[in-house]
Order: structure tokens, then sequence, then C-alpha cells
């Protein structure tokens, strides 16, 4: 019993800290997802609705108060509907979300074919778009393009992007050792600040990476740079080696595991 009054005792005195330390991780972390959404219109959109309420309220303007006691079930309605498409990212976000992410992720364990194709194709600088598949469902998005289902491997990457053949203007999906889907039609991305100078290929990417918890890897046909999206945010200028310890950093795998042998002729052995 005096046990049991002592750690009541301590949990007494530390339970504002735990009240205190969830509300901030809370906090930090919608303030995380509306970054990662582009949903920021939405914060300061209520930020200026609730300043002018405490105005109006505090001014004890009457006329308003009652226009604006009317209004707002049309003002909530309203918000919804204008960021509607920013709502979705947040409740997209949300479902994708490892609460237990221990032991729960999937190793991939065909990084470095990508990389043998993306490396080749960035030498010869043809354009190349492939989505590795995580948690996410992407079933609408894949069948846009043509069903492969086929093996992974380098050649059949660079045949499909290094040639002008009908799938490679568009993406390539990529899961669990295979190739599902090519020539798939992703959505372009509705950030506002983007480079002009990203073409439909990284917009496509950055869509992507909006809607989904996928990592894409672009190859640019202009310059042959290597970049990644991922949650909206595009990260460039990745040589062989720093873009395959990124994917095995963002996909689980243990190096240790994995020994490239490359070929002359495109070939890999995984």
């Amino acid at each position: 019993m005096d046990s049991l009054q002592f750690f009541l005792g301590i949990y007494n005195h530390i339970k504002p800290l735990i009240d205190i330390s969830i509300l901030a991780f809370l906090l930090y972390s919608m303030y995380v997802l509306l970054v990662r959404t582009n949903a920021m219109q939405i914060l300061q959109s209520g930020i200026v609705i609730g300043i002018f309420y405490v105005v109006v309220y505090l001014l004890q303007l009457s006329t308003l108060q009652w226009l604006l006691d009317k209004l707002t079930p049309v003002l909530l309605l309203g918000i919804v509907i204008v960021f509607q498409p920013e709502i979705r990212k947040i409740l997209l976000k949300l479902g994708q979300t490892e609460w237990l992410p221990f032991g729960s992720r999937s190793k991939h364990t065909y990084v470095d074919t990508v990389l043998i194709a993306a490396e080749k194709l960035s030498q010869q600088k043809r354009g190349m778009l492939v989505v590795f598949v995580r948690q996410t469902k992407l079933d609408n998005y894949m069948t846009t393009g043509t069903k492969l289902d086929a093996n992974l491997s380098a050649a059949l990457l660079i045949t499909i992007f290094g040639h002008d053949t009908p799938l490679h203007d568009g993406a390539t999906f990529v899961q669990n050792g295979k190739v599902l889907y090519a020539g798939c039609f992703l959505p372009l991305s509705e950030q506002y600040d983007i480079k002009k100078t990203y073409g439909t290929r990284h917009r496509a990417a950055l869509g992507m990476s909006e809607n989904s918890d996928a990592i894409v890897i672009i190859v640019s046909e202009e310059t042959g740079t290597v970049s990644i999206a991922l949650d909206g945010e595009l990260k460039r200028n990745f040589d062989y080696t720093s873009l395959k310890n990124q994917l095995y950093a963002l996909l689980v795998v243990e190096q240790k595991n994995h020994k490239l042998h490359r070929k002359n002729d495109g070939g890999e052995n995984v």
C-alpha cells in the first residue's frame, strides 16, 4: 500500500510534465503535417477569422456579431470546399502514419537495380521516373498505364526509358522486386512556388509524393541530374553513393546484404 501511495505521489508530481509533453508533441505533429501537405493556408485563414471574431466581440459591434453568428456555418463550409485538396492530403497523411514503426516497414531488396538503371540513364541524359510503392495503395494511378508484372531488372528499366518506346514518357511503379506498371500518368504538383526550370516529369513526381507516401526517383532528360521526391519535397544533385544511402535509409534496406556487380552491358546481379 505504501508503495502504491509512493508511486501515486511521484505520478502526481510529474503529471503536469506528461500533460504538457503530450500536448507539445501533438501541436508539433500537427505543424509538421500542415507544412508537409502545403496546407498552411488553412491555418492562416483560421487565424485571420479568429482575430476578426475577437476584435468584433471586444468592440461589442452588435450588428457584426449577429452577422458572424449567422455566417459561421457558411464560413466553415466554405473553408472545407476551398481547401478540399489540402484537407484530403492531411487525411491521407494521417492514414499513412506508422504509429508502431518497429518491424512494420517492408525491406526493399531491389534498390540497387533501380540505381544502376538511373546511373546509366543519367549518363545518357535519358529521363526516368520510377515510383517506389510503400504503404499507400496507388491502384488508381497505376491502372492509367500498361500492366507488366515483370521481374525488376536494370536492363528492363533501361529498355523502358532508354529508347523512344510508348512507355518512356510515363512513370514506372516498382514494388517487392516487381515492375508492376509502366507508362503511367501521375498527378501534377499543386505547389505555387515550383521553380520554372522543373519540367513535367519533376512536377509529376512532386504531385505523386504530395498525394502518397511513395518515393519517386527522377532522372532529368536535360541535365542528367538524379532527384528524389518525398513528402512534397524535391531533393536534387545526388551522386550514385549518396542516392544509394538515401534510399537505403528511406526504405530500410540493410546495406550489408546488397553488393553490386556491374557489367558493361547494363546487367546486374543483386
